[in-house]
């Protein structure tokens, strides 16, 4: 046997033991997922608020189990988003973006990777958003922008304060300026939040990075974290070689961002309802008292000017 008749065989064998793997869909699919330890169970995990035993591991969760678990099993109302014409840019390249889009829906479930719902966390009504990191990595294009718009108008118009849980890696390519304009108008929406005095709380969750953090994520009232979590811009290895520097094994975590300013608390995934709740009941009585301050300074001025003029 030639050494080229045992490299074709050599080859076949890897062949048939790669064809024994299972497939992406098929370890979607399976009971168990991996940690620090190895394998583990997906419903002892979801048991624990998706979060290891072991190590401490925040897994990455949809947009449904996190209202599950800030608002109690299925005790939130989903809000219909606008869905603007998909693919504007007829985007193709190993695969065509609507074909993208149509895998990404049916994984998910979701239209686009945000989520809008509206629930009520100790008898506080809330206007709460996501984002679906399996969604194409959850990045942000023109659906994505008119969800978070959508929620900053209905926050807005109920008298709302507006949750939001960010993840992914920025805008969509596929969609090019018209994903990035969505940094603008997102940041816009919420500078149209705070005109009306209604809290914004954003609490990170992994990974948060580029047009998301740059825009919409980063302008919170307050600002919380799931432990571990990434927060960034450019990612870690751009910086390295920009600076030149070596840099800290724990940069750009959510404790290390926290550390810097740029986080205010960083949160078990189990007490982030709690903290929620405890927060709004602060913030709401204080921008009450701020309300009718103001109400009692225009009655005055009028008062004033009726004097002045009688």
């Amino acid at each position: 046997m030639n050494w080229l008749t045992k490299a074709i065989n050599f080859g076949e064998k890897i062949k048939k033991v790669l064809k024994k793997r299972p497939s992406k869909e098929e370890i979607e699919n399976s009971d168990w997922t991996s940690c620090c330890k190895g394998p583990v169970l997906k419903k002892d995990l979801e048991e624990n608020f998706f979060v290891c035993n072991s190590c401490g591991k925040h897994h990455r969760i949809t947009c449904k189990q996190r209202f599950d678990i800030i608002f109690g099993k299925n005790a939130y109302q989903i809000l219909e988003t606008p869905n603007p014409a998909e693919d504007p840019l007829e985007w193709i390249d190993t695969k065509s973006y609507k074909d993208r889009l149509k895998a990404a829906r049916k994984k998910t479930n979701q239209n686009c990777a945000v989520m809008i719902v509206k629930g009520r966390i100790n008898g506080i009504e809330i206007t709460a958003g996501a984002i679906n990191f399996e969604f194409i990595g959850g990045s942000v294009g023109a659906a994505e922008g008119e969800a978070i718009i959508y929620g900053v108008q209905h926050a807005i118009d109920n008298q709302t304060p507006y949750v939001f849980f960010p993840c992914g890696g920025g805008q969509r390519m596929f969609e090019s300026p018209i994903a990035l304009a969505n940094m603008t108008r997102t940041t816009l929406a919420i500078n149209e939040l705070k005109k009306n005095n209604l809290p914004y709380l954003v609490c990170f969750t992994d990974p948060t990075a580029g047009g998301i953090t740059a825009s919409f994520a980063m302008l919170g009232d307050i600002h919380f974290a799931e432990p571990g979590c990434l927060i960034a811009f450019a990612g870690k290895r751009v910086i390295q070689a920009t600076v030149k520097e070596e840099l800290s094994p724990d940069f750009q975590t959510a404790e290390f961002v926290e550390k810097h300013g740029f986080v205010d608390r960083v949160v078990h995934r189990k007490d982030l309802q709690k903290e929620i709740s405890s927060l709004l009941s602060i913030l709401l009585k204080k921008n009450s008292e701020v309300n009718s301050e103001d109400i009692n300074e225009t009655s005055d001025n009028i008062e004033t000017f009726t004097k002045a003029a009688s």
